[in-house]
């Protein structure tokens, strides 16, 4: 029984790689491979829907239901047994299907003589295209052999979606990668950006779903398997002795590439009539249809491991290396699925755009992203499926939408926005050496946040007094083992060098939470933003505090040297930091080396009991900056990883803006007025940062490019009338001040 059944596949296939290989319009062929399978089969109806938009499946061509319902009937997905398969990428079968849960009768379809009903759904790499059903009068259940043989028809179906096999005059859809597209995602950094396509990993595409001759097919893919064990063995090779993470998932990797079962499905795929790439994509949607579905974290894991080995095989079977013979464009926008950021910084600030299906604004990605000031969008879904290399491409970055082969008035209307952000950064150049003093006298100092010696020759050219954050953790992400004492030391040294004496904060390692090193241990936390993170690593772990902090003083030389711990939420957590440097000036002093001139220790106020410390910690602390990212999700309760929740609170809300008042109140009250920063996403934007400057605050720390706005906006405020008005919304009762501040804004003044 199974051999006929797989040589009745074979001959089905056949059939249909003829049917598409004739000169034919799409419709046209679409009809004919719907009659194929029915006959084939021994069906009397057989039907494709496929997706019109994400939301709506349309019957496109039919054999055995009316001919005049096809491009007029359509189902939401999840409605009827087809919306249903469509939904939960499950295959239907039944013997009665009108008594079946979900069953939606359609009567223009003449449906209703049908009784057995099986779907299968029509996918490619987990991406739904549409539902391939048969349907017979008799009340039977299909046999397994029998679905089998419509997963390799659906399968072939996909790829020759893909191809555009069904494109043409009275198509059955439109042209897929010719279209223009919208993608809608989140902004990770400002900015806008046109150029063209560069995929970070090009989409291995297969041409040949179907195969002539079986035994040569189990050959390539037998070949090919044999070297990818060889690769995989290199690699194991090569990290020997290296870290035991690393080699717990190459050994993974090898356990699945010595897999029998894999093989034994692959070579049988083969055999009913599928390609040795066919069949290695079989295995990899059924693999993704798997990891959507699967929420413990390690079998994902294990499951994405077995979809980059599955690229691997592709890339060897179908000789579409990484490497693919494309030269990057003058003016490329990466898109990925997601990217680390030692591969993002291989391309450096030759990007002018990146676009992520995946990513956070948290991820590492978007940190150098915002290093380098390259506009980010993320969680463009499906991005790197529409688009291919070269295609014409606009990113919003200030919106978080990505225009996709955009027509002529999106593309008019977008270098529009881009000339006025260009005229107003000609406007901010002109103020650049000026101080950023309000109409009423109150001078504000602007400095910037950096990470990488790439951020230092924006010091002079954005007009920035100094350095308010250096991110020292960018240069533990982007290695794959502990960087040592001696690497990080002359990292430090060479930007103090790069700022010219001007005021650099160094914050210690920053780990934990979005921000995992690759060389430690994943520590699986259910809610890692409130977890094992930045200080409480560092002084649980204090060997690596010490080596920082003895990297820092070398690096100083005898200069003026300024530390901030991050995270801080209890005095005593600061007094332990103090203890560490404390120990590691002395390890400096016995090797002889030159202690800093002068020593300035402070902390990161990125929680809200911080806020209360007792009166002696902000007596006693060098200096204060309050960590607006996490201050505000913390203080608010809102994640700001979450979409759904992270946009819902506004910095301006008079809750959050008294109590940073608190803060500035309490650093003021101290005999030495203790210094008080505010550093984050909000103090560069202008409408936040005079609110910020109106409750008090004298520093504030940014991106570069957001200087000059800033500047401009408190050059032209008075900070006195500002504050009276937030005091006078806090005072009505009012949730934010927005509304207020706007108002004010806008109005003579």
């Amino acid at each position: 029984m199974a051999e006929r059944t797989e040589t009745e596949s074979r001959k089905l296939l056949g059939r249909l790689r003829d049917a598409l290989a004739e000169d034919s319009a799409g419709q046209a062929r679409l009809d004919r491979v719907t009659h194929l399978i029915a006959n084939s089969m021994g069906t009397e109806v057989c039907s494709i829907y496929l997706f019109r938009d994400d939301e709506t499946l349309e019957l496109c061509a039919t054999e055995g239901l009316n001919p005049e319902a096809v491009h007029q009937t359509r189902l939401r997905i999840g409605e009827g047994l087809v919306g249903r398969v469509a939904k939960t990428s499950r295959i239907v079968n039944t013997a009665d299907a009108p008594s079946a849960k979900g069953f939606r009768f359609m009567p223009e379809t003449g449906e209703e003589i049908f009784s057995s009903f099986c779907g299968v759904p029509i996918q490619r790499l987990g991406d739904n295209l549409g539902v391939l059903v048969v349907q017979s009068k008799d009340a039977r259940d299909y046999l397994a052999d029998e679905i089998y043989a419509l997963e390799v028809v659906a399968m072939v179906l996909a790829e020759m979606t893909e191809l555009g096999a069904f494109i043409g005059d009275n198509a059955a859809m439109g042209a897929l990668h010719q279209q223009s597209v919208v993608f809608q995602g989140g902004s990770a950094q400002e900015g806008a950006a046109e150029g063209h396509v560069w995929l970070h990993e090009p989409r291995v595409v297969v041409t040949n779903p179907i195969a002539e001759d079986p035994e040569v097919e189990a050959k390539r893919l037998n070949d090919a398997v044999d070297q990818l064990r060889v690769g995989v063995d290199k690699m194991l090779d090569g990290a020997a002795g290296g870290d035991k993470e690393q080699l717990q998932v190459l050994e993974a990797y090898r356990m699945f590439a010595n897999s029998k079962g894999w093989m034994r499905r692959m070579e049988h795929d083969i055999a009913q009539g599928l390609s040795a790439e066919a069949a290695v994509e079989k295995e990899q949607n059924t693999a993704r249809t798997r990891m959507e579905q699967v929420t413990d974290a390690y079998l994902r894991d294990r499951l994405h491991d077995l979809d980059d080995l599955s690229n691997r095989l592709l890339r060897i079977l179908t000789g579409q290396g990484a490497e693919t013979g494309a030269e990057l464009p003058t003016d490329p926008i990466l898109i990925a699925r997601n990217i680390g950021p030692a591969e993002l910084l291989e391309y450096g600030r030759n990007l002018k755009g990146i676009v992520l299906e995946e990513g956070s604004v948290g991820s590492h990605a978007a940190i150098v992203a915002r290093a380098l000031a390259i506009p980010l969008v993320i969680h463009a879904d499906r991005v790197t499926t529409e688009a291919l290399n070269g295609d014409h491409v606009l990113v919003d970055g200030d919106a978080g939408s990505v225009h996709l082969r955009p027509d002529e008035n999106v593309v008019t209307a977008f270098r529009d926005k881009m000339a006025m952000q260009a005229q107003a950064q000609q406007r901010y150049a002109s103020i650049r050496d000026k101080p950023a003093i309000s109409l009423d006298g109150v001078t504000i100092q602007l400095h910037m946040n950096a990470g990488l010696m790439a951020d230092l020759p924006s010091l002079d050219g954005s007009g920035a007094e100094g350095v308010g954050l250096f991110r020292t953790e960018l240069q533990f992400l982007i290695r794959n083992q502990m960087p040592k004492r001696t690497e990080l030391a002359a990292l430090y040294s060479r930007v103090m060098d790069a700022a010219h004496g001007k005021r650099v904060v160094f914050r210690t390692l920053d780990i934990g939470s979005d921000k995992v090193l690759p060389y430690m241990t994943p520590q699986d936390e259910p809610n890692p933003a409130l977890g094992w993170r930045a200080i409480r690593v560092g002084l649980d772990k204090p060997g690596i505090m010490r080596m920082q902090l003895q990297a820092l003083l070398r690096a100083a030389n005898g200069r003026p040297l300024t530390v901030m711990f991050p995270f801080v939420a209890q005095s005593e957590e600061y007094t332990a930091a103090l203890a560490e440097m404390e120990k590691a000036k002395e390890r400096e002093r016995v090797l002889g080396h030159p202690l800093p001139e002068t020593l300035e220790l402070g902390a990161m106020l990125e929680t809200p009991s911080l806020g209360f410390a007792p009166q002696k910690f902000f007596e006693e602390v060098g200096f204060l900056s309050i960590g607006g990212n996490d201050l505000k999700q913390f203080f608010f309760a809102a994640d700001r990883e979450n979409e759904r929740v992270r946009k819902r609170y506004d910095t301006l809300n008079v809750s959050f803006l008294s109590f940073i008042e608190g803060i500035v109140n309490r650093c003021n009250s101290t005999e030495k007025r203790t210094s008080l920063s505010f550093c984050g996403e909000d103090a560069g934007r202008p409408i936040e940062a005079i609110c910020l400057a109106a409750m008090g605050l004298r520093i504030l720390s940014m991106r570069p490019a957001s200087i000059g706005p800033v500047k401009s906006l408190i050059r032209r405020t008075n900070l006195g009338e500002l504050r009276q008005v937030i005091v006078d919304a806090r005072e009505r009762g009012d949730q934010s001040v927005r509304p207020a501040v706007m108002e004010y804004l806008r109005g003579p003044n």
